[in-house]
């Protein structure tokens, strides 16, 4: 364990829980029944389907197998607060990683192994910690729809694009709000802004032989300046049909998120608060737990 990290025993996703996902999934809980519906006529073939996808064509992280990643996974879970769900890698050329859980289900996670090789270790376990982020926000009803549209545009591209198109536009936008909230999550097991920030600014423009070349501190410069475009009326439009479409928001309007949260009040409250929670249980347990 890196003991300079703190412990954030208690936590809650409400704590972290970004103004927009809560805003979007109010809106969203206005359409009677749409999550009984997702669970019952999605939850079931989807189970088994990625269930019958990862145990074909991913490896199972464990203690044996890939036991770094499942360190990582320990650990992250640990400072959120979750139980761990499965781990799987997937060889995959494009960089991604997603989770699926339905409630009272095994939640899963899968990494694909062109992002494990672009990123860090820290990195790593701060993609971890975003995909834990959806399980502790329990997004996982209505992420479940957004996973398979975007797994059924890539297996099948004709019926991906019908169900992508069939998509509400409040969907997509809870979707998005959603990552602001799983960012946060990535930063409270990282703690350093910048960790966040780089895995960022590698999904934007890295691969496995730029990584090492790229400017952190230019790209944080990049992302505060995409402030600047909305300032016009038509920077605000061309802002909007950029993003109108995406399932996740562009890589530095979530830098520039990260970077003002990471030095708020509010961010630096949760540390403090949820560390003096568990030096208080630690003393009443008379021992200190160690990762």
């Amino acid at each position: 364990m890196n003991l300079t990290k703190k412990q954030l025993i208690g936590l809650k996703a409400d704590d972290f829980r970004h103004p927009l996902d809560l805003q979007a999934t109010t809106s969203l809980k206005q359409f009677p029944g749409l999550d009984i519906a997702i669970r019952s006529l999605l939850g079931p073939v989807a189970e088994q389907f990625f269930y019958l996808n990862n145990i074909a064509s991913s490896v199972l992280v464990s203690e044996k197998q890939l036991p770094y990643l499942h360190k990582l996974l320990l650990e992250a879970c640990q400072i959120l607060d979750l139980e761990p769900p499965q781990l799987y890698v997937q060889q995959n050329p494009v960089p991604n990683a997603y989770t699926f859980a339905m409630r009272g289900k095994q939640p899963f996670m899968v990494l694909h192994t062109s992002l494990i090789e672009m990123l860090t270790p820290e990195e790593i376990q701060a993609v971890i910690a975003h995909e834990l982020g959806h399980l502790k926000c329990e997004h996982g009803v209505y992420l479940t729809l957004a996973n398979i549209m975007v797994l059924a545009a890539t297996l099948l591209p004709t019926w991906g694009a019908i169900l992508a198109q069939s998509l509400q536009e409040q969907m997509l936008r809870w979707i998005r709000c959603a990552e602001f909230s799983c960012d946060r999550a990535a930063l409270l097991v990282t703690q350093d802004p910048k960790v966040v920030m780089s895995v960022l600014m590698k999904l934007a423009g890295g691969s496995p032989s730029l990584a090492s070349q790229l400017n952190l501190e230019a790209f944080i410069e990049q992302a505060r300046a995409y402030d600047a475009v909305d300032q016009t009326q038509l920077g605000e439009l061309l802002k909007q049909a950029q993003t109108a479409q995406l399932t996740h928001p562009v890589p530095v309007i979530r830098a520039r998120e990260i970077d003002r949260w990471g030095s708020s009040f509010e961010y630096q409250n949760i540390l403090k608060n949820r560390q003096l929670d568990y030096d208080r249980k630690a003393k009443e347990r008379g021992s200190w737990s160690n990762w």
